[in-house]
């Protein structure tokens, strides 16, 4: 009967809108320091976010739906505490980022490793991914400024702890370049540095460069599928 069929499953998209909203918010924080500018990052990593959950589609339309309205709250929440609550209030905002951007990455990373086949798709999510973790870091960073004495770079009180600052500091980490210019001043920042750098380079090593080898043009795997039947 038509109503027994399986319905097919729908494959994965709009990773390649999370990659072009991810470097159009890195670029506005590189390019312009105004206050507005934590709001509008923070407005497109929720729409990030919420592309990653529409994608999953392990998840029910009740289950989306909720976590669609519970990531907008957050937003709320998230600028309401940075402008209006003070230095925690910024910190925890900060953190409260990071673990958003976390749970984007094991969204988007659950559902191409879920895949039958590595598309072009899957690459636009990996490195999705790999962007994120360097902004999740970023955000982590900023909470530990705003929750740590207004403090993280050596030597103290060198740099006044910009958002373009932390993620700069971020990447040149998560990519092991190491320019030395801005480096953590105690323990703590350190420690969460060096497991950035190992986090970078074990999720290039293990899955961007297994995917990147994997992948197959469309073209290219039909002619193999076809010859594989004749």
């Amino acid at each position: 009967m038509a109503s027994e069929r399986p319905r097919a499953a729908r494959p994965p998209r709009r990773y390649g809108i999370v990659l072009v909203i991810l470097i159009a918010s890195y670029l506005l924080s590189a390019f312009f320091n105004a206050k507005w500018i934590n709001d509008t990052q923070t407005a497109l990593f929720t729409v990030a976010v919420l592309l990653a959950v529409r994608n999953s589609e392990w998840l029910g339309s009740r289950a989306r739906a909720a976590m669609a309205a519970g990531l907008a709250g957050s937003m709320i929440g998230i600028i309401a505490a940075v402008h209006l609550a003070g230095p925690e209030g910024r910190g925890a905002g900060a953190i409260w980022t990071g673990m958003l951007l976390l749970l984007t990455v094991a969204l988007i990373v659950r559902q191409v490793l879920l895949q039958s086949a590595v598309t072009l798709q899957s690459i636009y999510g990996v490195i999705s991914a790999y962007l994120i973790i360097g902004l999740m870091f970023a955000s982590f960073y900023s909470a530990m400024w705003w929750l740590g004495g207004r403090t993280f770079f050596a030597p103290a009180g060198s740099h006044a702890g910009s958002l373009s600052d932390f993620q700069y500091f971020s990447f040149t980490t998560l990519t092991t370049l190491g320019y030395g210019d801005l480096t953590a001043a105690a323990n703590a920042g350190r420690a969460v540095a060096m497991i950035e750098a190992m986090t970078g380079q074990v999720f290039l090593v293990t899955l961007v460069a297994k995917l990147v080898a994997a992948f197959r043009p469309a073209a290219a795997q039909a002619s193999q599928d076809d010859g594989g039947e004749g």
